[in-house]
């Protein structure tokens, strides 16, 4: 159970992070949707993006996120032996926390208690991402912790 939750894990994670390249890259696909999207002060129903990311720190969630996705492979022995220290099962879990806050958001632009609504991103936020954030946090913990 845990191998075939690793696995979905990895996978989630490396798609993302693949994602992530494409953007950094110059890739357009789903980029207006993955940016929070603030409204434009005196146009009715017209929002902008909160900010533009720059290439470089596109490339460095990707990192991260396969990273992650490494981490849960030492932990559960998927190309390496199991790895059993607690340092990689705290590890694995602040990750999941962190995927937790994310999911609780920072109270305006992400999350579920965010205040600005009724954008393309702020649609997706609500039902894509931010239940995605936990149920790959919980994912990580039953990995850190099994």
């Amino acid at each position: 159970m845990t191998f075939v939750l690793a696995q979905w894990l990895v996978t989630v994670f490396a798609v993302i992070a693949l994602v992530h390249v494409y953007w950094a890259l110059g890739g357009q696909w789903a980029a207006v949707a993955a940016v929070p999207q603030v409204p434009v002060q005196g146009l009715v129903a017209t929002v902008r993006p909160a900010f533009k990311p720059s290439g470089w720190i596109t490339l460095l969630v990707a990192a991260a996120l396969l990273v992650i996705a490494a981490l849960v492979c030492m932990r559960v022995g998927w190309g390496f032996a199991p790895v059993h220290h607690w340092s990689l099962q705290w590890g694995i879990s602040a990750i999941a926390l962190l995927l937790f806050a994310r999911a609780i958001g920072d109270s305006n632009l992400v999350g579920f208690f965010k205040e600005v609504k009724g954008s393309r991103f702020s649609r997706l936020d609500t039902w894509v991402y931010s239940p995605l954030c936990v149920v790959l946090g919980a994912g990580l913990l039953a990995v850190a912790w099994v």
